[in-house]
């Protein structure tokens, strides 16, 4: 919607497009608020944003300019006796910090590419790289969204809806993804198939049986995405990646496991699915301990700990626990790992929900932000905001991101945390097996006592995050120091960034990128600075699932309406009456309606499962 045809009175405001900002859009929508929803980025999803090669630099370029401070503007003329501003940042520079990006290709395509590009002159290229920059910094997160819309009404997409039996095979992959052969990448491929990339800010996972997944079948919102299943995982121990076994198949499968091995970690795992008076008794004792009296061996006790629970060694027995039974609750819902992982990228996911708000009336409007608050004196409640056009727009409620507050009105928890973070894209994978089109996460313990402990997600080219021939690598832990001094020392021993010997079979690191975000779980807001009707969401957070940004949603949503349903379902396009039908029509609706998402989902995928996968 353009900018100059706002309406000038919303019930609810929402500044940035971030995961919990979109959830609280959609939810408030649903229930018949009318909601407007800026973002003064060119992009949907800020820091949990996906981005094209080309717009990945395009993105760096921006992080590493100075940005200008904004010419404080009189706005007097707009305001009423008894009220007072509250000026907002036009910055979000402080969330990303130390970008560091790091080019191992060679610079022009080698011999199997065309003799046009291997021919092309440096100042070409240069001019090349230029132009799809400026096309990706005009490209529209709307319409990547209508090309996702138009295949997913030629083809209905893998979604959350129904719970297959615990091994049910994977969906086959599409036949043009065959095994491409390992060969030498240039930086010229990567920028002209720059499009075919969707590389995410925050590396993170669904966990099948966590909030996120439970509200995207709750809401409807499944629809409008299409899911892999995390196919591995898998370990970094004594100077080797392995397979870690988890389900019951991959247990009796394993060739790393004795049968003694097998039985006691299946007795293990059986166990302690139901909280018994031994394992109280550890409570408060690190969960190693718990393990090494349980009799298990070095192996299990590291798999148990690092790549189950995926915690460190001192963590309380009843933390430890905790995870690992929801680990375990995931399993074979949807695979035989816990985790899912949306095609297109985790930046997929926000969208979904701006998408759910659009349909039930949400307003709009990227590249437009808000230069005030304006807050009634008397009741310390904000009545409305000022646009960057100038514009008073009135309003009962608002929701903002962090980034806009100015420091002023915010406080790291100390100490202040941040998350480091890696994004490499390699010729290969770090476990090669049959199949490239493996998607694996691999825990990395702490190197050394006290350290971080590092998570990785290996991405192939079937979650269209990726070109074919290459693989996208995530690397995250809490910083130390820097992201570059953090995971360096992790990506040099597990991965080739220079020519070396023939027999080093480590996947080469084509080209890579570090930085720093702030971590969103150790924001705290001084609440008496804020108005009372103004909430506050924080960006994303060092976990591996999304719970914390799930419950920060659910939160605010029910502070603001607290008498409404957090996203109820959104109808089927079939369940909507329209004025006019007969009285059998919608008795026949209203029975297809009260048979529940799950089941209308069952029946459209019991039609579509001779099709082909998308």
């Amino acid at each position: 919607m353009a900018a100059e045809d706002l309406p000038s009175d919303f019930d609810i405001v929402i500044l940035g497009t971030g995961l919990a900002e979109s959830v609280v859009a959609a939810a408030c929508s649903r229930v018949g608020q009318r909601v407007l929803h800026l973002d003064r980025r060119s992009y949907y999803a800020a820091n949990w944003a996906s981005f094209t090669f080309n717009g990945l630099l395009t993105w760096i370029q921006e992080q590493n300019e100075e940005t200008k401070p904004e010419e404080v503007k009189d706005w007097s003329s707009l305001m009423e006796e008894g009220e007072e501003l509250i000026h907002l940042s036009n910055s979000d520079s402080a969330s990303i910090t130390n970008v560091q990006v790091f080019n191992y290709t060679s610079e022009e395509e080698d011999d199997t590419q065309s003799a046009d590009a291997s021919n092309t002159t440096e100042e070409e290229k240069a001019a090349d790289e230029d132009a799809v920059k400026e096309s990706s910094e005009t490209e529209s997160a709307d319409s990547k969204e209508e090309e996702e819309a138009g295949a997913a009404e030629e083809q209905p997409a893998q979604t959350e809806g129904e719970e297959p039996e615990a091994e049910q095979p994977l969906p086959s992959s599409p036949s043009n993804q065959s095994k491409p052969a390992r060969k030498k990448v240039s930086y010229a491929q990567l920028v002209k198939e720059g499009r075919r990339f969707n590389i995410d800010l925050v590396s993170k996972l669904l966990f099948s049986r966590g909030s996120l997944v439970d509200l995207l079948i709750k809401s409807n919102v499944s629809r409008y995405a299409e899911f892999k299943n995390v196919t591995r995982i898998l370990t970094y121990r004594h100077g080797n990646v392995e397979q870690v076994p988890c389900s019951r198949a991959d247990v009796f499968a394993s060739r790393q496991l004795s049968v003694v091995e097998k039985r006691k970690l299946m007795r293990f795992l059986t166990s302690c699915m139901e909280e018994t008076e031994e394992q109280t008794a550890y409570n408060g004792r690190p969960y190693l301990e718990f393990l090494r009296d349980q009799q298990l061996g070095e192996s299990l006790q590291h798999f148990l700990l690092h790549s189950i629970a995926m915690v460190t060694e001192d963590t309380p027995t009843e933390e430890g626990l905790a995870s690992t039974r929801h680990f375990l609750r995931c399993l074979g819902r949807y695979g035989n790992t816990p985790f899912l992982f949306p095609v297109y990228g985790l930046g997929e996911i926000p969208q979904c929900f701006c998408r759910m708000s659009a349909v039930f009336g949400g307003i709009y409007c990227l590249r437009h932000s808000v230069h005030c608050l304006i807050v009634d004196k008397d009741t310390n409640r904000c009545k409305a905001v000022i646009d960057s056009r100038g514009q008073r727009i009135s309003c009962s409620h608002v929701v903002v991101e962090n980034s806009y507050l100015d420091a002023d009105r915010k406080q790291m928890a100390p100490p202040p945390r941040y998350l480091s973070r890696a994004v490499l894209i390699t010729d290969s994978s770090v476990l090669p097996s049959d199949s490239d089109q493996q998607i694996s996460v691999v825990t990395v313990p702490p190197g050394a006592a006290g350290g971080p402990a590092v998570k990785m997600v290996e991405l192939c080219s079937s979650s269209m995050t990726c070109i074919p021939g290459t693989h996208l690598v995530h690397l995250t832990c809490q910083s130390v120091g820097s992201a570059h001094e953090d995971l360096s020392p992790l990506v040099t021993r597990m991965f080739r960034t220079t020519e070396s010997q023939n027999e080093d079979q480590r996947p080469s690191v084509l080209w890579c990128l570090f930085f720093n975000m702030a971590d969103g779980s150790t924001l705290e807001v001084k609440g008496h600075q804020l108005p009372s009707n103004v909430y506050v969401c924080c960006g994303p957070d060092g976990g591996l699932g999304h719970e914390h940004a799930v419950k920060q949603a659910e939160s605010i949503f029910q502070k603001i309406l607290p008498e409404e349903e957090f996203c109820p379902p959104a109808p089927n396009p079939e369940d909507i009456i329209y004025d006019g039908e007969s009285s059998s029509a919608v008795d026949q609706d209203l029975q297809e309606e009260s048979r529940g998402p799950d089941q209308d989902q069952n029946q459209e995928n019991q039609n579509q499962e001779n099709q082909p996968e998308e």
